[in-house]
C-alpha cells in the first residue's frame, strides 16, 4: 500500500486522509488527532502552550487557536465536523522541578486547555494518553483512526 508519512513538527498542524499516517513526538506538549471516519481523513496539531498571546504569529502553537484552526483546515479538505472525534496524547511532566514551578505545569494546563476547546467545539474526546513523566511518539493512521504511542522502556500503545 503506497502511503505518505507526513512528520507533524512542533506547534505544526498536519491534514491528511487515508492511507496516510501522521507522525510527532511529543513531551509537555499535547498532540490532537481529530478523525472523521466516514471520510476516513485527519488531522493533528502538535500545541507547545494552552493560550496565544497577544503578540504571538503562530497560531498553531496553542490550543485555543490551534485546534480551531486544525477543524478549520479539515473542513476545507472535506471532513464533516459533526462526524468528527479527539484523541489526545503528551501533556508530560518531563523536567523534575518543584510542585510550584510553572514548568512543572505545562504539560497538566495543555490537557486542561484542550480538553476545554475540544468541548466548546463540541467534539467527542474518545481517547487519550496523556500526563506521566515520559515522552511519546505517535502515529496516527488515517485508514482506521488508530493512534499507536511509542515510549521508551514501555510496551507499544494503541488508542
Amino acid at each position: 500500500m503506497d502511503f505518505k508519512l507526513i512528520n507533524v513538527g512542533i506547534a505544526d498542524i498536519g491534514i491528511s486522509a487515508a492511507p496516510d499516517i501522521l507522525r510527532t513526538i511529543l513531551g509537555s506538549c499535547v498532540g490532537i488527532c481529530l478523525y472523521d471516519p466516514g471520510a476516513r481523513m485527519g488531522g493533528m496539531s502538535h500545541i507547545m502552550l494552552p493560550s496565544i498571546k497577544a503578540k504571538s504569529t503562530s497560531q498553531s502553537k496553542y490550543a485555543d487557536t490551534a485546534i480551531p484552526l486544525l477543524i478549520e483546515k479539515l473542513l476545507e479538505f472535506g471532513a464533516r465536523k459533526e462526524r468528527m472525534v479527539a484523541k489526545l496524547t503528551g501533556g508530560a511532566t518531563m523536567f523534575n522541578v518543584s510542585e510550584s514551578s510553572i514548568m512543572g505545569e505545562i504539560g497538566k494546563n495543555n490537557i486542561a486547555k484542550v480538553r476545554e476547546v475540544l468541548r466548546e467545539q463540541t467534539i467527542e474526546v474518545v481517547a487519550e494518553d496523556v500526563g506521566g513523566d515520559y515522552g511519546r511518539t505517535i502515529d496516527f493512521y488515517l485508514e482506521t483512526g488508530e493512534v499507536r504511542i511509542k515510549s521508551i522502556g514501555r510496551e507499544i500503545r494503541v488508542i
